[in-house]
């Protein structure tokens, strides 16, 4: 069922108050007073039983007297009657309604079917809700401040919404003191129906927006708020803040992508699938939105640096060096041009220092000279309050110089009372100016990478060959035998199904067949405990490797299973599998994903062992993977040089491998009935990738037809 507009939300020509009223201190009176000194242009119509005169404007006595189709309703009444006065917005026609009062899911049980309640009522009667328990909505530039928020925002052309109300009180009262303004302010509250996805939809084609700006507590059509970012994001900015950062509150899963993929870990590889920029601190998110909100996206990642103290330069040059970013050699012609000016003992490479006697002249002319340089995408001028500079003087020629470069241009002025009037000379210039370079360096990242995912392609996707069909009797058959977890002969059939290389392999019940099967894999051969109930093979020592005839076989195959049935009497102990051995010279590594209840399918991929038990040195994607996110996973963790190989050592095929990553991301989009599969090891060599090893676990919600 499509939404309904928001315009008449965000821009109201007829906007009621239910519950308006003339006592200072209440919420109708409050959101009353802040319409009205917002500027209002429409109609603005308060609702009280009583009547009367409501701060110079005649209130009518019940939502009934009102005209028909009004834009926009503030409901702040107590809970009890909010359900009958969204029935009868709903009946006069109501295009969108406020629900101010709190009270309801966040309370328990009884609050949650209110919710519910109120929630149908609006659904039906095509009616926009926001909240209920929010603070309410701000649109500086329409004049409506449809809230209870103390004062009035300045205007601006950031957007911001929030789950938490009490953020965004604190927030609107920083702002005014920090001189930043919105174009957009929203509490979303308890999201009955409006959500983050919602927002992002109306914000995107917003021509007052330039900078989109949220904090979230939890996403819950998270398929709805991806398809919507990453729309958003190659015209605009997203930079957000999602609270509950550790996985205490994630439930355990039996897997090590299930263990390792909590709930923090979806969240930040949504936000990088769709190009949100996650932050963790409100400073932050604000020290982004003003970068993105005063300056032109820089063309590149060379930053050139212009310091009056050599230590804060060489800082900022490591931080931008770890960040990604370039500190490029200046051109001869640009270092000849500054060694016309510049003192003989300043440093005329980049950084540029140009020592702590310099004044604004010396900053203007050497801020020209860097800019000018075609190695240069951005700049960062930094200062430090020595007892030479006139800092306000520099701040102004800063200021000047940056108007002309064409370059994005962020200043540093370090330092705390003496460089205050500086520093707000710059911001009210639209210069962004940070305390210290790391938050500076912080902002041309962002921006820069920003600028670099507006113009990637259109990924591209593997059309990997699948015999879903296959692979799904097999599930079906296993669901049957009531198996939460398939067994592992049968998940590597899974694994043939979709076309990897997997090794020879047989079930054997006993020693005999077990020496059979060797003699006709080959040897030597591994052996692997068979049991629906071990996941962990290593945790009853379930493996033998290397076996190199007969007796070995039979031996490892009797050792393997009486261990299995002391540690575990609980498990069902089918057997061994008898394995080929892998390629000599292969590397270890995992490949899975755990089904997210938000976004779907995570994938994880990492050095096999010890790197994913202890050192958890893993990459993260959501499915489907392009072919561009499979070539970026592999080379993303830390131990990449391990499968590249070092010194002439053996080297992994990452096209075999990339092709096992795409094939894993496939088969969880085929098979929706999968709560997480495992690929570990995957034993790659420099001519195969053999998945050695499978894990499946069903989903019992999800029944495979």
């Amino acid at each position: 069922m499509a939404k309904p507009s928001l315009e008449p939300f965000f821009n109201p020509e007829t906007v009621a108050v239910v519950g308006a009223s003339s006592t200072p201190g209440k919420v109708g009176h409050t959101v009353m007073e802040n319409m009205l000194s917002a500027g209002f242009r429409g109609k603005l119509l308060p609702v009280n039983p009583k009547g009367g005169d409501i701060m110079g404007v005649e209130a009518v006595t019940s939502v009934e007297h009102l005209p028909r189709g009004v834009d926009l309703a503030v409901v702040a009444v107590p809970r009890r009657f909010v359900i009958d006065t969204a029935r009868e917005l709903a009946s006069i026609g109501c295009r969108s309604v406020i629900v101010i009062t709190a009270g309801f899911k966040e309370v328990g049980h009884k609050g949650y079917d209110l919710e519910q309640e109120l929630a149908g009522i609006c659904r039906d009667a095509d009616m926009a809700l926001l909240g209920p328990n929010c603070l309410g909505m701000i649109n500086s530039p329409a004049g409506v401040n449809a809230s209870f928020a103390a004062g009035q925002p300045l205007p601006g052309n950031i957007a911001f919404f929030s789950q938490s109300g009490a953020l965004c009180v604190a927030i609107l009262d920083w702002a005014r003191g920090a001189g930043i303004g919105f174009s957009k302010f929203v509490s979303l509250g308890n999201k009955a129906l409006m959500d983050e996805a919602d927002m992002l939809r109306y914000l995107d084609s917003d021509p007052e927006t330039d900078v989109i700006l949220g904090y979230v507590e939890n996403v819950e059509n998270g398929k709805d708020f991806l398809l919507r970012a990453e729309t958003v994001t190659r015209n605009k900015p997203v930079i957000m803040i999602k609270s509950g950062s550790t996985a205490a509150g994630a439930k355990a899963a039996s897997s090590h992508t299930g263990a390792i993929a909590g709930s923090d870990s979806a969240y930040g590889t949504a936000f990088r699938k769709a190009g949100v920029i996650r932050v963790r601190d409100v400073e932050s998110l604000f020290n982004l939105a003003l970068a993105f909100s005063e300056q032109p996206l820089p063309k590149g990642p060379n930053v050139g640096i212009v310091t009056n103290s050599g230590g804060p330069g060489i800082l900022a040059a490591d931080d931008a060096v770890l960040h990604g970013l370039s500190v490029p050699s200046l051109t001869p012609r640009t270092v000849m041009r500054l060694q016309e000016f510049l003192p003989g003992y300043a440093a005329f490479n980049n950084p540029v220092d140009i020592i702590g006697d310099a004044d604004a002249e010396r900053y203007a002319a050497t801020m020209e000279v860097v800019a000018e340089d075609p190695t240069v995408h951005s700049l960062l001028v930094m200062l430090t309050p020595t007892a030479a500079v006139g800092i306000e003087d520099t701040a102004k020629a800063v200021a000047r110089t940056a108007e002309r470069c064409g370059k994005p241009v962020f200043a540093s002025f370090i330092g705390g009372r003496r460089v205050g009037a500086g520093r707000k000379i710059l911001r009210e210039a639209g210069i962004p100016c940070y305390d210290f370079p790391a938050a500076a360096v912080e902002s041309i990242y962002a921006m820069h990478s920003h600028a670099v995912r507006r113009h990637r392609p259109q990924p591209e996707y593997l059309d990997a060959y699948r015999d879903v069909e296959r692979a799904r009797k097999v599930l079906r058959e296993s669901a049957a035998r009531g198996e939460r977890e398939v067994v592992e002969f049968r998940a590597q059939e899974v694994a043939s199904a979709y076309g990897l290389d997997v090794p020879g392999t047989l079930l054997a019940r006993s020693s005999e067949e077990a020496v059979r099967g060797a003699d006709a894999i080959g040897y030597p051969v591994a052996l692997k405990i068979a049991s629906p109930q071990i996941s962990h093979k290593t945790d009853v020592d379930g493996v033998a490797v290397g076996l190199k005839n007969a007796e070995a076989v039979a031996e490892a195959f009797s050792d393997i299973t009486s261990r299995a049935t002391r540690m575990r009497p609980d498990a069902y102990i089918a057997g061994c599998l008898v394995q080929e051995m892998a390629p000599a010279g292969s590397r270890e590594v995992i490949v899975g994903f755990k089904r997210d209840d938000q976004f779907g399918p995570l994938l994880m991929f990492g050095l096999g062992g010890v790197y994913v038990e202890i050192v958890k040195d893993v990459a993260l994607r959501l499915a489907p993977l392009s072919k561009q996110d499979a070539f970026e996973i592999v080379r993303e963790i830390r131990s990449y040089l391990l499968l590249k190989g070092i010194d002439g050592g053996p080297y992994a095929n990452f096209d075999k491998l990339e092709e096992v990553i795409l094939t894993m991301s496939r088969l969880a989009v085929d098979l929706p009935e999968v709560l997480e599969a495992e690929f570990n090891p995957v034993l790659v060599g420099p001519e195969r990738a053999v998945v050695a090893d499978v894990r499946i676990t069903l989903d019992p919600k999800v029944g495979s037809s």
